[in-house]
């Protein structure tokens, strides 16, 4: 049977199922969502009456941080309806998902009700954390169970990578099949593939170790911020690391999963881990308290305002059970090794220390490790879903396998068993066997094949040919020119790609000159250019730090040349005679959103936060952002009706950027004018280079040139509303006196220098004049303070 999801139900309207609605209705899939009939109504009553649960939690969702929904018209496309009334709105839906209350009872009595209004090939899921599907579907005939299966997302599922999908024995494989494409391509998801096993691979996993870990602090006397040092990015885990992770999860659903996860694992040998007496004692104690963690204000943290009236976390004394004063946390094994670059060496080398830190940190992953391997091919078939489960379900950097190769796996089976940490039977015959690793690697170190215990040898590693990874690519020696900040790399197909590595992502003079050098290969050796990379933001705008160092050692000069020189490399992107696609991704912040906005075409990573936030820094975009915004939102308006009135456009520039306002994904920027209507947006951010580069390869064939544009100046009368809007916003005291002095800079460019009439002026135009203002503000002793406190505190001043 063919498969097609246009249409989808979600059942369920809480965090999880409003969050599952919003992502489906954000990638243009046809949503509805439901729940229970609100209390104190009767079936007669106005929808919105009936639908108040729906309705309230899409607006809880909306006002939700970090951010659930990718656009406010996403929420204004979601059918609302409740299972008392509305069941018939169900049969329409290629995929029904529910998402209600952890309770077996509740959850079938639904699914009888949803099989007898959906259609006969509309796919059913459940997005339980826990409970055993089959035990879901039992009862509800073979038909039911043929398209049947668990998809469990992760909290918040906007932005948590990883989906667990759970056939039954009897799922069609096309079905399986298929929802495995649709979460990855459409949805952006990692997607594993578990079995119907307790809590299946990510949870499974997550609990084990992390009350393993609690019960390691409690019988040796560790302190919160300790545990926290160590098992954070240290470790390459997320800040949360241990305990701050509990506060945001609430230490009563910690508890809550591990009772039940004990009561469902009799033949876990590990499971005793699951019912620790000091751990019991200190969860009993932290939910009498009602310290939960974020969710009541008090956990294993509690915020305060210190002294100088700035909030502090202070960590709960384990032994007192009193919230005491942070502080240092020092130990000789971290301040050794913490520097080593590569993750899987550092860990190596610091469970290998004496120390307390490096005992800790041993006890952890010898539990880790040697319960990852007796539980392939138990709850999933290969061990790259495990290692992709953690890495996508909890950010990560590697998995258990991954880091069992890097520590070396024959000299640690010995010592993990000698402590009481037993390794399963497959890993010390595939050693005896003089398999050394877990993962095969070819000459150049990549990952090509892994261990199957099942089949006793190496199987292929399979690979999204949508991906396109830059190691791949410099590890095969496609690197045709690099630099201490970017590289030009042959992509294949006569594409190149214009990579950076610069310092934190940021512009420097390197990065510059490796551009124009991109530029005039695409000239004489390819057909066209992607820019982006693989690392963690797109890039955050110029190297301040420079800037600063140029104005005290009195280079204004030349300051102004290298603003001209990065202007200019923006205008030859854009008229080069080759398309240019930009991909950008994460953080594409000032001179960043300048860079996105200077090629042909963008393909945008879903998750794409960007913005002009140059007045945080005391000065105004210089790098062609303001022209851009000029030439996207008001000059398209004026072009198509002369007689418009281009102020509202115009305030709409002026206010995201003298609010430094950034997008919250690639949806908000388009409506923002960073992106237009024909640039493309990527849920998953491993297909985004792939992407880029047919859609490079695309506009290569057959591309014509753009031509210079003209752009819209509003003049001296939008300047003097503009004013007066900034003398307003001063008055009420909504900006500081220096505010106003830079948002009035700023309202000049952006109305052509106040001309004494509209015009159209030439691009050029608006470039000395963002320049001319940027040299201005950059001698200011305040914009001087503004990057200094941004540069020591990495937050702005309101001076």
């Amino acid at each position: 049977m063919a498969y097609s999801i246009r249409k989808a139900a979600v059942i369920g309207s809480g965090t999880m199922g409003s969050g599952i609605a919003t992502l489906l209705a954000a990638v243009g899939v046809d949503t509805t969502l439901m729940d229970i009939a609100a209390k104190d109504t009767n079936a007669g009553d106005k929808p919105a009456k009936r639908n108040a649960i729906v309705l309230d939690n899409l607006k809880k969702a909306q006002s939700s941080r970090p951010p659930q929904v990718f656009a406010t018209s996403d929420i204004e496309k979601i059918r609302v309806g409740n299972v008392d009334d509305n069941l018939d709105m169900l049969s329409d839906a290629d995929w029904i998902i529910e998402v209600v209350v952890e309770k077996l009872d509740v959850k079938r009595s639904l699914m009888a009700k949803v099989l007898e209004v959906a259609r006969p090939d509309a796919i059913i899921t459940s997005n339980t954390s826990g409970i055993p599907i089959h035990s879901i579907a039992e009862g509800l005939g073979e038909g039911f169970s043929r398209r049947f299966m668990g998809t469990h997302f992760f909290n918040p599922p906007r932005h948590l990578h990883l989906m667990e999908v759970i056939p039954l024995p009897e799922t069609d494989p096309e079905a399986v099949k298929y929802m495995v494409e649709f979460g990855t391509r459409v949805l952006g998801k990692g997607v594993v593939i578990c079995k119907d096993k307790p809590n299946f691979i990510g949870n499974r996993f997550m609990t084990m170790a992390g009350m393993q870990v609690m019960n390691y602090v409690l019988d040796n006397g560790f302190t919160v911020e300790e545990v926290d040092s160590l098992t954070g990015p240290l470790i390459g885990h997320p800040k949360t690391a241990t305990f701050r992770l509990n506060d945001l999860v609430g230490f009563d659903i910690v508890v809550h999963v591990a009772e039940n996860l004990y009561d469902a694992i009799p033949d876990d040998p590990a499971r005793e881990v699951l019912h620790h007496p000091k751990t019991e004692a200190l969860s009993h104690k932290m939910v009498e308290n009602k310290w939960l963690g974020n969710k009541t204000g008090t956990g294993f943290y509690k915020m305060v305002k210190g002294s100088n009236g700035e909030k502090e976390f202070w960590p709960l004394n384990l032994e007192t059970m009193q919230h005491e004063a942070p502080k240092s946390v020092r130990f000789e094994s971290v301040g050794k090794h913490r520097k080593v670059e590569v993750l899987g060496e550092r860990i190596r080398l610091l469970i290998n220390e004496p120390d307390r830190a490096g005992q800790f940190l041993w006890h952890m992953h010898a539990f880790y490790l040697a319960y990852a391997s007796n539980r392939v091919p138990e709850i999933t078939d290969t061990l790259v879903n495990v290692d992709n489960a953690q890495k996508w379900g909890f950010a990560h950097d590697m998995g258990p396998f991954e880091i069992w190769d890097a520590i070396g796996i024959a000299d640690s089976i010995p010592k993990f068993e000698a402590a009481g940490y037993p390794v399963a039977d497959w890993v010390k015959q595939m050693v005896a066997n003089g398999n050394a690793t877990f993962y095969q690697r070819d000459e150049k170190g990549q990952a090509v094949g892994y261990y199957s215990p099942q089949e006793a040898k190496y199987l292929p590693l399979e690979t999204d040919k949508r991906e396109i990874k830059v190691a791949t690519l410099k590890a095969n020696k496609k690197e045709v020119a690099k630099n201490g900040s970017a590289s030009v790399i042959d992509m294949g197909d006569g594409v190149a790609l214009f990579e950076f590595h610069s310092q934190a992502y940021t512009i420097d003079a390197d990065l510059v000159e490796m551009g124009y050098k991109a530029l005039d290969l695409l000239k004489t050796d390819f057909d066209a250019l992607v820019v982006g990379h693989d690392g963690e933001r797109f890039c955050i705008g110029a190297n301040v730090f420079m800037v600063v160092m140029a104005v005290q050692s009195g280079l204004l000069d030349q300051l102004g040349e290298s603003i001209k020189t990065v202007q200019d490399l923006g205008m030859a992107m854009r008229y080069h005679s080759k398309p240019v696609v930009t991909a950008p991704f994460n953080m594409a912040l000032g001179g960043g959103a300048e860079l996105l906005m200077s090629g042909t075409k963008v393909v945008a990573y879903g998750e794409l936060y960007t913005g002009l936030v140059e007045l945080g820094v005391g000065l105004i975009p210089a790098g062609g952002g303001c022209k851009e915004l000029l030439r996207r939102v008001v000059s398209p308006v004026m072009a198509s009706h002369p007689n418009a009135d281009a102020l509202p456009h115009l305030q709409k520039v002026f206010e995201q950027v003298a609010t430094a306002k950034v997008s919250t994904s690639a949806k908000e920027a388009r409506d923002m004018g960073f992106l237009t209507a024909d640039d493309k947006i990527v849920m998953n951010r491993s297909h985004l280079l792939g992407e880029a580069k047919k859609t490079a390869l695309q506009l290569a064939d057959g591309y014509t040139p753009r031509q210079p544009e003209k752009v819209w100046a509003a003049g001296r009368d939008a300047h003097a509303a503009l004013l007066l809007g900034i003398e307003g916003f001063r008055e009420g005291g909504y900006a500081t006196d220096y505010d106003a002095f830079i948002s009035k800079k700023l309202a000049y460019v952006l109305t052509g220098g106040a001309l004494s009439e509209p015009q159209w002026v030439s691009e050029q135009y608006i470039l000395d004049l963002e320049r001319e203002a940027f040299l201005s503000l950059v001698t200011q002793e305040k914009t001087m303070e503004r990057i200094s406190h941004m540069l020591q505190f990495n937050k702005p001043l309101r001076n």
